[in-house]
């Protein structure tokens, strides 16, 4: 299965020259613990960075710094790490596995952003896979019972 079956396209997104006080009113407003960072490249967005509401509070607020004195982009994570659209779960698992990352950008093949996936998001995937999984042996029983029955 690819990853980009099951991502999330509704991504909600900054751009680096965003004020923080914003983008902490764009995740409230829209439900969401991170913003994609991206940039706007013949007519696309290209993710470049994420901020979290961690970010804030560990490099802002917990500092006690004035939150207007910062952009998104003096705190967004530094290195991006995005998987392709065409690219399947299990490369995405080790991906972020390997990155120590909880949210991947997903991107088509001009780089383009078209969606997110989490941690989350995948754990609720092999979950109803695991579910389904799991009817399996007593269809099985089933089905027996019935060719067997004497």
């Amino acid at each position: 299965m690819s990853i980009s079956e099951f991502c999330n396209r509704d991504v909600v997104f900054a751009t680096r020259e965003m004020s923080l006080p914003e983008a902490a009113q764009l995740m409230r407003e829209y439900h969401v613990g991170d913003l994609v960072v991206v940039d706007e490249l013949d007519g696309k967005r290209v993710p470049v960075g994420i901020v979290t509401d961690r970010d804030m509070v560990i490099e802002i607020i917990a500092k006690s710094l004035n939150i207007e004195d910062f952009s998104v982009g003096d705190i967004m994570g530094a290195q991006l790490v995005s998987v392709q659209e065409k690219d399947g779960v299990f490369e995405t698992i080790r991906l972020m596995r390997t990155k120590g990352v909880r949210r991947i950008p997903v991107v088509n093949e001009q780089g383009g952003l078209v969606g997110i996936v989490s941690a989350d998001d995948i754990l609720e995937l092999l979950a109803e896979e695991m579910t389904e999984l799991a009817k399996v042996a007593p269809r099985e029983q089933d089905r027996e019972a019935k060719t067997r029955a004497y």
